[in-house]
């Protein structure tokens, strides 16, 4: 059975605040308890999803749907891949790469275009994950992270 995304609900929220990276990992992004305060603080934005396999929970994902953000021109949604997290034992298998395609089929559902995210540069950030799944880098900056899109 392939890995899925599931809302969070009361029978899941806790397993997904137990999903925790590496410890060099730990500072590029933010626990999944506070993307959950983000996501309920936000709702009419936040996406948030526990990425399961074989009902085991591997990694957290938060989209940020933003439709309405143009209302003058409907095919240009705002839309990023606000959080992914997948389970310091569990990277490296795929999760990641199936979390970011599920999130790309939403927004394309949704009439996107592209899909943006953002992430710390450095040795032990995520960038060589994002560039092989075909984002590329803006040239922007979101505060002290640099920011990457995906054609979808």
């Amino acid at each position: 059975m392939p890995p899925r995304l599931e809302k969070i609900t009361p029978d899941n929220v806790l397993a997904a605040c137990a999903i925790t990276v590496r410890p060099g990992q730990a500072g590029l992004v933010a626990p999944v308890a506070r993307s959950l305060a983000e996501a309920y603080a936000q709702p009419e934005v936040a996406w948030p999803r526990l990425i399961v396999d074989d009902d085991r929970p591997v990694g957290f994902l938060m989209g940020f749907l933003d439709i309405a953000w143009r209302p003058d021109d409907p095919s240009d949604v705002r839309s990023w891949l606000w959080r992914l997290t997948i389970a310091a034992d569990q990277q490296g298998q795929g999760y990641g790469r199936f979390a970011v395609a599920a999130l790309a089929e939403e927004l394309r559902h949704r009439g996107a275009e592209r899909l943006t995210t953002t992430w710390v540069p450095g040795p032990h950030g995520p960038e060589r994950f994002y560039r092989r799944l075909g984002f590329r880098l803006t040239g922007e900056l979101s505060g002290d992270q640099v920011v990457g899109e995906l054609d979808l």
